[in-house]
């Protein structure tokens, strides 16, 4: 009791500055934001409501493009601004009926959630009343419903084709917008967790750290909400979204990688009645279709244009892919998707307010993260690993890797795994545990689950290089301290390295018996490989070596596998690269790996090499680096320019009082006329972490400026 007095206290003693008139202005006078030295929000308020409120107002302030444009995507508009490249991703959310789920949701809410999602567009719509300079590029009044929007739309389904999708909505004929290639391979994520045993403090100890693009959407934002109806709570959101997404509390923490369980299907459904084009066969007898039709608004150089589409959803989903007619029968793909079922916003919020193990489990058991493995520690000392949350049950008699006959009651869903099914470990004799978008049968050693105990969809991961170096550094230290802990946390030893320099050493010995006058011009560059200490540094000549040498290497096993001199190739492209580049292959990792912070969007402004950037030492993901940083090539530039990786990076102490420390890649704010636009990217690139500050009183100590939304600072 007595630290939420004093919070309530420390509200009334800032001055009330009035801001612009407005219906929002008594609830924005119930909020106190404290920036701390990197800018950091400490959103303080009466209710949970109210933290809502400032929370959005704050990602407001530091990045109002990049909050309206994951609105603009949610609602199925993007089009308008983006014009045909956008209109597949427009059509995949009014497929999903997201207004429609997202709005009676809203409508059906209890008065406190109720509350919360009219916090949610109040602190938008003020931040535009009380900053007219700001100019929306579309959505110039938010809707209460809009951030329930963010979680329903769903997949296009995987094994449906190109051809099929664009049959069913011809729209899209010759358009982009549908991924055909793979996710980029440095977006995932690192989370361990150490139990009291393995602390040198005997406190559980815990590591955050997602891996996703440092651009566009899903960019993480560091924050901190009190509430004195239970809420403290600090770590990131994803901007747009007005909870943290992984961090800690008082009492205990949580961190997210993703998984690959399957969380969707399609369903090929036949619609076999000549004289009736909506009745399609299910069971013994037949079922209508719905089918109604949209207007979307499609940005083009001769103007706003109006594009028809036309939809339709079976019992078990939207119809998102079209065969042709064989015998009479037309086969229309639909696609079911657990997460287009609502509730991560209450379950997050439920995570989040969670004070011990109990409460905890009972905010899991909602289900309705698709695609998040998730790991816990805890004041208690306990350490907690899930593999996924919400997972469909279904029949194991059907190849579920291909769409199913809908017209088989049999393929239906029984409903969804309870977190009890789930893989799990809870408080290994080991006393660690790790998740690097890995398997979850080698989450830690002696105490894993049993494979044979789990349907196959249910955890098709393998191993990972990032996994398997986790475990070498969690099993190889008998105790952690805390700055040990943080060390470890941004660890740049290439764990590919163990097994693929003994591999060059190999093919090089057979390029001297077959080609000695080749070899010789490869001779320093296999020796200083064999020097290395294979861990990425920014003087490293030897690490720009490996990752060039490695990215060749992956692209030439496509075209040339079992080429038994595959890897001399790869050394001898990526040193004709960087002598064509630098005049000399001997090029530092820093002088080649480089942070550059550009336009929020990561494509309206250019990477540049004559513009200010910086060196780090992570390598991409592929070397098993822990310290993830995914560098790529840029045309006219000589330098490789992060574009994903560690994004955010947290530890945590779960002491009487938790302690935490926190990067971000660049820093607060998107404003490159703030003083936290790059401000946390010199201890990003020299692998530090900062203080995050949690107790009021250390907030206090390091408080840059305070004040309500709408008021002067």
């Amino acid at each position: 009791m007595a630290r939420t007095f004093a919070a309530a206290a420390l509200l009334l003693t800032l001055p009330l500055c009035a801001g612009p008139a407005s219906t929002n202005g008594d609830l924005a006078r119930q909020v106190t934001i404290y920036r701390d030295t990197y800018g950091v929000p400490h959103i303080y308020a009466r209710t949970d409501a109210g933290a809502v409120f400032g929370m959005m107002y704050a990602q407001a302030e530091d990045n109002f493009w990049q909050v309206e444009t994951g609105y603009i995507h949610a609602i199925g508009r993007a089009a308008e601004v983006e014009g045909p490249s956008a209109l597949a991703h427009d059509i995949l959310v009014r497929a999903y009926e997201v207004e429609k789920n997202a709005a009676d949701q809203y409508e059906h809410a209890d008065p406190p959630f109720h509350a919360m999602c009219d916090a949610s567009a109040d602190a938008l719509n003020f931040y535009l009343e009380s900053h007219p300079e700001v100019k929306p590029r579309l959505i110039t009044h938010f809707e209460p419903w809009f951030v329930l929007a963010l979680e329903y739309a769903g997949p296009w389904g995987g094994s449906i084709t190109r051809e099929e999708r664009e049959r069913a909505f011809p729209a899209l004929r010759g358009l982009p917008g549908v991924p055909e290639t793979p996710a980029d391979a440095d977006e995932g994520s690192n989370m361990w967790a150490i139990a009291p045993s393995r602390s040198a403090t005997g406190h559980a100890m815990l590591l955050i750290n997602p891996h996703v693009g440092f651009f566009g959407g899903s960019q993480r934002y560091e924050a901190h909400l009190h509430s004195e109806e239970g809420l403290d709570v600090s770590g990131f959101a994803i901007l747009g979204t007005p909870y943290i997404r992984s961090g800690h509390n008082h009492n205990l923490g949580w961190s997210h990688t993703n998984n690959y369980a399957q969380t969707s299907d399609v369903y090929a459904e036949k619609f076999d009645d000549p004289k009736d084009p909506l009745s399609y066969h299910y069971g013994w007898s037949h079922r209508k279709a719905v089918e109604w039709t949209e207007e979307i608004k499609v940005k083009t150089p001769a103007g706003m244009e109006t594009r028809s589409v036309v939809f339709r959803k079976t019992l078990h989903g939207p119809v998102l892919g079209l065969r042709p007619a064989r015998n009479g029968v037309v086969e229309q793909l639909a696609v079911r998707f657990a997460g287009a079922e609502g509730g991560v916003m209450q379950q997050r919020w439920a995570m989040a307010k969670a004070k011990n193990l109990k409460e905890f489990k009972e905010a899991m058991a909602q289900l309705a993260l698709t695609g998040s493995n998730t790991m816990y520690a805890d004041s208690g000392g306990n350490i907690y690993y899930w593999h996924g949350n919400a997972i469909p049950k279904r029949s194991m008699k059907f190849d579920w890797s291909k769409p199913v006959d809908g017209s088989n009651a049999e393929t239906d869903w029984d409903g969804k795994h309870a977190l009890a099914d789930l893989p799990q470990v809870f408080n290994p004799p080991s006393g660690w545990m790790q998740n690097c978008n890995s398997t979850p049968f080698l989450t830690t050693t002696g105490a894993n689950p049993e494979p044979t105990k789990y349907p196959a969809y249910m955890a098709p991961e393998d191993d990972t290089e990032r996994a398997r170096r986790s475990r070498a550094i969690l099993a190889g230290t008998a105790k952690f301290t805390f700055d040990e802990w943080a060390k470890a946390a941004m660890d740049t030893k290439m764990g590919l390295a163990a097994t693929r320099v003994p591999e060059i050493q190999q093919a090089y010995a057979k390029l001297q018996q077959s080609d000695s006058a080749r070899a010789e011009k490869l001779k320093d560059l296999v020796a200083e490989l064999a020097n290395w200490d294979q861990v990425g540094k920014i003087d490293s000549i030897a690490s720009t070596l490996f990752v060039r040498m490695e990215t060749r290497a992956i692209e030439l096993r496509r075209s040339q596998p079992g080429d038994p001199l595959l890897l001399m190739t790869a050394l001898e492209q990526a040193k004709a690269g960087l002598e064509s580049d630098f005049g000399t292959w001997r090029v530092a990792w820093g002088d080649v790996n480089r942070l550059q912070r550009i336009h929020t969007s990561g494509t309206l402004e250019p990477f540049r090499d004559d513009k200010p950037s910086l060196p780090v030492p992570g390598a991409p993901t592929f070397t098993g680096t822990i310290f993830t940083f995914g560098a790529h090539p840029v045309e006219g530039q000589k330098r490789w320019y992060g574009t994903s990786g560690d994004t955010y990076v947290a530890i945590v102490e779960f002491a009487s009082r938790p302690e935490a420390r926190s990067v971000l890649v660049f820093g607060e704010s998107a404003d490159p006329q703030s003083p936290h636009f790059f401000d946390q990217a010199q201890l990003y690139s020299t692998q530090q972490l900062k203080p995050a500050w949690f107790e009021l009183a250390d907030i206090r100590k390091h408080t840059e400026k305070s004040y309500h939304p709408g008021s002067k600072n």
